[in-house]
């Protein structure tokens, strides 16, 4: 098997996630069906730019718009697909340049899912820890990610990274409880 590396959404990857999406599996826990169908109607109408504003380090996408209505600037971030020789999931990062902290409308810096046929392989594990060298040169402190309760899986890839449980909350807009993580880069973790 090929290692594991994070790449930039590109067209000649785009294939591989289209037959993901298409197998059921979503980039988010959120709304997954319905963030894949609007993902699918991005790729059929204009795949250059889905593409591009997968990679928007500067947050110059504009702004975005809540499930509860609000409308919310967009924050710095990326996508990276997760791939060994084929694409194996995806794993976001955004922050607000000069701080670790987040807007109240953000869970955390880092989102990720493996497709169903890669979990259980250190998929993650490694994708995380792959995140974690190249945000290195941000220098923050820390990094925040957000669990379900019940999610043991992705609560060990972040301890596995040193992540630390800093609460429990009701995710505002989501209508669900969340674990907050930290994984301390620099101070007191």
């Amino acid at each position: 098997m090929t290692a594991l590396r994070l790449v930039r959404p590109a067209a000649d990857y785009l294939p591989h996630y289209i037959a993901a999406l298409d197998a059921g599996w979503s980039a988010s826990n959120i709304n997954a069906a319905v963030l894949a169908a609007e993902e699918m109607e991005k790729i059929r109408t204009d795949p250059a730019t889905f593409l591009a504003e997968l990679d928007d380090p500067a947050g110059l996408g504009g702004p975005i718009t809540l499930g509860d209505g609000r409308v919310v600037p967009r924050l710095p971030g990326f996508r990276r697909w997760m791939w060994d020789g084929e694409f194996c999931g995806s794993i976001g990062f955004r922050h607000q340049p000069g701080t670790s902290e987040l807007p109240d409308y953000v869970l955390g810096h880092i989102g990720y899912a493996v497709v169903p046929w890669k979990r259980r392989q250190g998929v993650a594990t490694r994708a995380l820890g792959l995140l974690l060298e190249e945000i290195a040169p941000l220098r923050m402190d820390y990094v925040d990610l957000t669990t379900d309760p019940d999610n043991i899986v992705s609560q060990k890839v972040i301890e596995a990274h040193g992540g630390v449980l800093i609460d429990k909350f009701e995710a505002v807009g989501y209508d669900k409880t969340e674990l907050r993580w930290r994984i301390w880069l620099s101070g007191p973790g």
